[in-house]
């Protein structure tokens, strides 16, 4: 067969590219974290991100698109976990390639698309595929046989469930067709349906899912009106297949990581520790990239699978003999690899080394001191005994040790545990502490919230890099007690699984927005914590609200964003205030909101007006450099230890988020505290940082109130100063300067539509400053206008098109428009020629030389850019070679 010359990420870019080419959206990876489905632990598929525009609930701007889906099966019903290491094709994260029609192409187009990549671009030998059919699906039997001219034999018919696809019980289902790849006859298993179809040979490599029926609650399947298509191709089983390998851990990314495993522990990936270098390269991708997507490790929800997981691969990395955290050294072997497609992976590089580091540093504490205690529990059992519960749990509430590596421990040595007497010592001690809140005063309240942390644990907050979310109500509260319905009109705390909704804390406000369900909405006016982990939405309830119903969570973004730029401003006022007036300045207290903040801290008099205008350079300054703010989690001593202030009031657990932004020089960044709160992603998102008072709270203690953004723009505007100086500048009086700035701006209005009528004249009667080339030419006998304009407003590329279009009457113009460096390309063909070339094919060719992706508009205008402005005449040669391609082709 023929080998391709690129590893997974040409394989990567080659789909994208192929299907972007053939009129597909590209559509970024979505998290990790589902923002639409409450109901999965993790974005397991490549059509969750999609799943609502399959329903209908959505629409998007295109009926077709592909993707790259970064996915995790390791949690719920789709738990890869324990066999990852041990096999040829498990892994808990992986990469799902897919194309999707949302109503617009269907089964022929889908065959058609997917044999020709298959086959043409990537070049699998024909005579080892085969495919599978829905056994009642003769349509698509029919279609592989007439596009794919596959031998009925190689075309299996299924007639179990594994090839009939459903969203659930109800909703979009279908018939599906999976192409399958023989790996060859010296590797044991039958094709699909055969008594053997559980060996290895023949390798399940893309499902195509042929979404046709609504699945009614009574059971009645109806002919959707609109069927589409969903597909998915893993890529490490392409890669797989494409390089001549049967084991997916043999393919470059994995040859690469586990290299760099080898390296780093003196180990061999061979014999018994083969298993734990895979494990270890398979893990450390799913860890990283849970982390980017602001997943934590915790005890409950998400953050427990991917404490399971880091664990795992620790053991396996303490079973190689590595004496110390080794995880975080092969992150940038990880990077290396795959940092280029998913950009995230590289912004949160400093924050996923942290996480691991001090994840396995405290996990080797806890793993050494455990199993030494174990070996003292279990020294008397004999081979198949079982370890108490009330031990078992000893060692969890004592020492830290969690029941499920003591079940990893124990299964080693044939041993077990009793899982209920387990069960049972936790629900004593969670009765001890409910006994402990009751009768604690103003605590005593807090009982309902306590109970309901207890049942359905704490909330996941999604909101450090989500303002939308779905959520899924979990408790209802109206006038203090549990309710299963919340009605029209009625005062209620929510409670969901997840949120994006920040709970106040630290000194920042709650969020407010909206919580949307099927039958009724919340008005969130501010979100709280209760009992330490909940988020408790608190609001008034129009229409009606259910517990399970499932929610559309939206905060205030725009509030949200005035919000964090006053708590990133806090820290940058923190540091300037210790910069000017002395080490001593210490923070007492604060308020963030999304109009102003207020800062309080230690210093013994009232600042002079030259040390408040120091303060307030010093922190525009850092604004204007616009740096990053970069996330760390460490543990609260280390934080402190490395230069990081603790903020006042804020209570500290084991692990502590370390925020840096600011830009001292010599990489070193201005300012690191610790803090939960919400931030901006760059200190220029703070936009401008004004103090309007300053004055004594208490001895010793003076307080700072300050805007941001556009407060302290309006802030500025009010001040008499700006208004006078902009009167002088403007020769006119402060009473007549609105009208003044009136007059100047229909003027430069004026002068703008005049500039652009010039322009539009220049260019469609030949003059106009064009680089190169004449206005028209034949091209295989097909008018082509192409030109590229200097200096020209991208927005009034399209005009100038239409009007050539008009001029030349049966043909095709490209004009491209270069700008502050950056290219726009516009192509316009004529109506009696669109059924021959596709202005949205042509402009996307021109696209690709610009250095653009993708393009958009109709068959007869369509629109593009790219930000290499000097490849501009280069992208016009590109569209008339791709004309005059065609043209020889018809």
């Amino acid at each position: 067969m023929k080998q391709m010359a690129h590893g997974l990420n040409a394989i990567r870019t080659t789909f994208l590219d192929y299907f972007g080419g053939r009129g597909h959206e590209v559509v970024r990876s979505a998290p990790l974290v589902p923002r639409n489905d409450p109901t999965l632990l993790f974005t397991n598929a490549g059509m969750v991100p999609f799943k609502n525009v399959f329903t209908g609930q959505e629409t998007r701007p295109y009926t077709r698109a592909a993707s790259a889906q970064k996915c995790v099966r390791a949690g719920g019903k789709h738990n890869d976990l324990d066999n990852v290491g041990y096999t040829a094709r498990h892994h808990t994260f992986f990469e799902m390639l897919g194309n999707f029609s949302f109503g617009d192409y269907f089964k022929d187009e889908a065959i058609a698309l997917a044999w020709q990549l298959i086959t043409r671009e990537f070049a699998l030998p024909v005579e080892r595929l085969l495919v599978t059919v829905y056994a009642e699906d003769e349509e698509a039997f029919g279609l592989w046989r007439r596009i794919a001219g596959l031998p009925e034999d190689r075309i299996i018919r299924i007639a179990t469930s594994a090839n009939f696809w459903s969203m659930g019980e109800t909703g979009p289902c279908g018939p599906c067709s999976e192409i399958f790849y023989d790996h060859g006859a010296h590797i044991p298993g039958g094709p699909p349906g055969s008594p053997d179809e559980d060996g290895d040979r023949f390798v399940e490599i893309w499902n195509l899912v042929f979404m046709q029926f609504d699945q009614a609650a009574g059971g009645e399947r109806v002919a959707l009106p609109r069927p589409s298509i969903d597909t998915g191709m893993g890529i490490e089983r392409i890669t797989a297949a494409l390089q001549g390998v049967h084991d997916n851990y043999e393919i470059d990314l994995f040859r690469h990581l586990i290299a760099a495993s080898e390296a780093e522990t003196g180990t061999r990936a061979a014999g018994a520790q083969r298993a734990s270098h895979r494990v270890i390269a398979d893990h450390l991708r799913a860890s990283s990239f849970l982390v980017a997507d602001s997943v934590l490790p915790s005890n409950e929800g998400r953050g427990y699978v991917l404490r399971r997981i880091m664990r795992r691969a620790m053991r396996h990395a303490h079973r190689l003999g590595a004496r110390e955290p080794l995880l975080w050294r092969l992150l940038p072997a990880l990077v290396a690899e795959m940092g280029a497609a998913y950009p995230e992976l590289v912004r949160a590089e400093p924050l996923i080394r942290e996480t691991l580091k001090l994840e396995e540093g405290r996990f080797r504490e806890t793993l050494e001191r455990g199993l030494r205690l174990l070996d003292e529990e279990v020294g008397g059992l004999p081979s198949g005994g079982v370890l108490p519960g009330e031990a078992a749990f000893r060692l969890y509430d004592t020492y830290g040790f969690p029941i499920d590596l003591t079940q990893d421990a124990l299964r080693e040595r044939g041993l077990g545990v009793d899982l209920g007497g387990f069960d049972k010592a936790m629900a004593r001690q969670r009765a001890e502490a409910r006994a402990a809140w009751s009768g604690s005063g103003e605590q005593a309240t807090e009982a309902v919230w306590l109970a309901i942390r207890e049942r359905v644990g704490p909330t996941e907050f999604l909101g450090y890099d989500a303002d939308e979310a779905g959520g899924q109500v979990q408790a209802l509260v109206v006038d203090g007690h549990e309710v299963d319905i919340a009605e029209d009109g009625q005062d209620v705390a929510l409670v969901a699984n997840q949120t994006p909704f920040y709970a106040e804390s630290g000194g920042q406000v709650g969020d407010t927005g909206t919580l949307t369900a099927e039958g009724g909405r919340l008005a969130v006016t501010d979100t709280q914590r209760r009992a330490g982990e909940l988020y408790v939405h608190f609001g008034r309830v129009e229409g009606r609200i259910r517990v399970g119903d499932v929610l559309d969570m939206k905060v205030d973004t725009a509030r949200r964003d005035a919000t964090r730029a006053n708590h990133s401003a806090t820290h940058l006022l923190h540091k300037a205030l210790r910069s000017v007036l002395g080490p001593h300045v210490t923070q007492k207290g604060s308020f963030v909101g999304p109009d102003r903040l207020r800062f309080d801290f230690s210093h013994p008099k009232a600042m002079s007006a030259e040390e408040t205008e120091a303060v307030e350079g010093l922190v525009n300054a850092q604004v204007r450099r616009n740096a990053a703010v970069a996330t760390r989690l460490m543990a609260p001593e280390a934080a402190i230890e490395a230069g990081a202030l603790a903020l006042f009031g804020e209570k500290y657990g084991s692990e502590v988020r370390v925020l840096s932004m600011g830009d001292a020089g010599g990489d070193q960044p201005y300012s690191v505290e610790l803090c939960g709160g919400t931030h901006v992603r760059r200190t220029g998102d703070i936009a401008l940082f004004k103090i309007i008072g300053e004055g004594a709270v208490a001895a010793g203690v003076r307080r700072i109130e300050a805007l941001t953004g556009e407060a302290a723009r309006l802030y500025l505007t009010r001040q008499e100063h700006a208004a006078r100086e902009a009167a002088a500048y403007l020769r006119t009086t402060p009473d007549e300067l609105p009208q003044r700035v009136v007059s100047l701006v229909e003027e430069r209005r004026r002068l703008e539509r005049e500039l652009a009528e010039v322009k539009r004249k220049l260019a469609t009667d030949g003059g106009g400053p064009a680089k190169s080339g004449p206005e028209v030419r034949e091209v295989a006998g097909l008018k082509v206008a192409a030109r590229v304009f200097e200096g020209l407003d991208h927005k009034d590329l399209r005009g100038l098109v239409v009007e050539a279009k008009r001029q030349i009457g049966s043909g095709v113009v490209a004009f491209a428009a270069v700008k502050d460096d950056k290219a726009a390309i516009a192509v316009g063909v004529t109506d009696d020629l669109t059924g021959r070339y596709s202005a949205v094919d042509l402009v996307r060719r021109g696209a690709a030389v610009v250095g653009g992706k993708g393009g958009g508009g109709r068959p007869d205008l369509a629109q593009a850019g790219g930000p290499d402005g000097a490849a501009a005449q280069a992208a016009l040669d590109a569209i008339t070679r791709s004309l005059e391609e065609l043209a020889g082709a018809a």
